[in-house]
C-alpha cells in the first residue's frame, strides 16, 4: 500500500527504528511443507509477513498480506505464537528499521494457485520443513523453529538476542 500507515510514519520520521506490529504465515501444503517466497527486497528466502494496518485486526492483516504476495485466499487460521524482543529488530537494505512485535498464524486451509506477486516476492516454493533453505531471514528461520516444537500451545517467543530463547 503506497499510503499505509507505515509509509506514512516514514516520511516523517525517515529510516529510525520503529516497532511494527505485524502478522507471519505459515502457509502448509497437503505435504506438510512450508510455502516461502523468494523476497526481493533482499534476495532470501522468507514467510509472507507484513504490518497490521490502522483500524485492521491481526487476522484481517495475514488474510491481506497472504492474498497480496501469493495470490491464495486463506480459509483457516491458527494463532501460533507472538514474535516479541530484541531479536525481532531488522534493518530493510534500504535503511529502514524496525522491530517486530508479530503474530504468527498457521494456514492449513486455503483456496487457489500459489503465486508470486513480483513485488514483493520473486517466486514462491514449498519446502519441506526439515530441509528449510540456508538463506533465508534469519527472524523467519527463528519462527520456523518454533513451529517445528509447537504442540498447539500459544507460544510467546522472545529471544535476547538471536538464538537465545528467555521464558
Amino acid at each position: 500500500m503506497a499510503d499505509s500507515y507505515i509509509a506514512n510514519l516514514r516520511t516523517r520520521i525517515g529510516a529510525e527504528c520503529i516497532h511494527v506490529p505485524g502478522v507471519r504465515a505459515i502457509i502448509l501444503n497437503n505435504q506438510g511443507e512450508v510455502l516461502l517466497q523468494r523476497r526481493t527486497d533482499m534476495d532470501l528466502w522468507g514467510l509472507p509477513v507484513g504490518a497490521v494496518e490502522l483500524d485492521e485486526t491481526a487476522q484481517e492483516a495475514v488474510r491481506r498480506e497472504v492474498l497480496e504476495e501469493t495470490g491464495i485466499v486463506v480459509q483457516t487460521i491458527e494463532p501460533m505464537a507472538l514474535h516479541t524482543g530484541p531479536s525481532q529488530r531488522f534493518q530493510y537494505p534500504n535503511g529502514d528499521q524496525v522491530q517486530g512485535f508479530a503474530i504468527t498464524f498457521i494456514i492449513r486451509s486455503w483456496t487457489g494457485r500459489p503465486e508470486a506477486d513480483g513485488v514483493e516476492g520473486s517466486d514462491l516454493r514449498f519446502w519441506p520443513v526439515e530441509s528449510l533453505p540456508p538463506d533465508m531471514v534469519p527472524i523467519h528461520a527463528q519462527t520456523l523453529n518454533d513451529y517445528m516444537t509447537y504442540r498447539g500451545n500459544f507460544i510467546v517467543s522472545h529471544y535476547s538476542t538471536l538464538g537465545d530463547k528467555t521464558e
